[in-house]
């Protein structure tokens, strides 16, 4: 065992590979009389990339976003390395720096720069000196490809560029952990893969990601689980070879028999 100032705080992916960084547990939640999300169990393990694919209102965007309490749980237990999800205040603002978070919808702040979008988080949060944020949003705009969009507004961006910059502002933050909800459904055709090859350098690098898509082709590509969630249960979960080829529900079946056919 290495000691622990080998360790930095924001847990060095490589030194700790594989060991349960997302634990669910016994997770229930209603919205009034619809149970979305029934007794879900599951583990994501550091450097992991976990695909949560099913019809839709299967509850997937929901389980996502109950990782970083953006919804509530009614009863289980969601802990992040090692910690329950805190229920407010400085904790929890804590837990959200530590769990990057892309949505459908970009979600970038309209009046600033690319940049700013950037480094706001760093400097705010993290404690960053203005002149450190920069270089640090610049190197990471560079790595998504946007580099030279960091002046323009958001409304000045396309689609995909603006999904680019949500994930680098996402990354800013040194996340040990990045939810990407439906990151690519609200982009044009031609986009979608712009933002893919992104998310597939990110798993490549071993960043720890939850990844609720449709694209099942980044699925098996970049996934090393495919969890299928169905009526707001984990119907299955198995590699994306094992899905894709021999999945082991008759829920599966069907969806897969539905999407691979177009």
């Amino acid at each position: 065992m290495e000691p622990t100032d080998s360790t930095p705080a924001t847990s060095n992916i490589s030194v700790r590979r594989g060991e349960p960084l997302v634990v669910v547990k016994n997770v229930d939640k209603h919205y009034g009389d619809l149970h979305v999300l029934k007794d879900i169990n599951a583990v994501v393990n550091r450097g992991e990339v976990v695909v949560v694919i099913g019809p839709s209102g299967s509850g997937k965007s929901t389980l996502c976003r109950a990782i970083n309490r953006l919804e509530t749980i009614d009863s289980g237990v969601i802990t992040i390395d090692g910690q329950p999800l805190p229920a407010e205040g400085k904790a929890l603002a804590r837990l959200r720096a530590d769990v990057g978070m892309v949505f459908q919808a970009f979600n970038l702040f309209a009046h600033k720069t690319v940049l700013e979008n950037v480094t706001l988080g760093p400097i705010k949060v993290r404690g960053l000196s203005r002149a450190e944020a920069e270089k640090k949003a610049m190197a990471l705009l560079e790595r998504v490809g946007v580099a030279n969009q960091a002046k323009k507004m958001p409304a000045q961006l396309s689609g995909g560029q603006q999904q680019r910059v949500a994930i680098a502002r996402a990354l800013a933050m040194e996340p040990k952990l990045i939810l990407l909800d439906e990151p690519t459904s609200a982009l044009d055709p031609e986009m979608i893969n712009e933002v893919l090859e992104v998310m597939i350098d990110l798993a490549n690098d071993g960043m720890t990601m939850i990844v609720v898509t449709h694209e099942m082709g980044f699925a098996r590509k970049a996934a090393n689980r495919v969890i299928f969630m169905a009526e707001g249960e984990i119907v299955e979960g198995s590699t994306p070879e094992q899905f894709f080829t021999n999945p082991q529900s008759t829920r599966a079946k069907d969806f897969l028999s539905k999407i691979l056919a177009h």
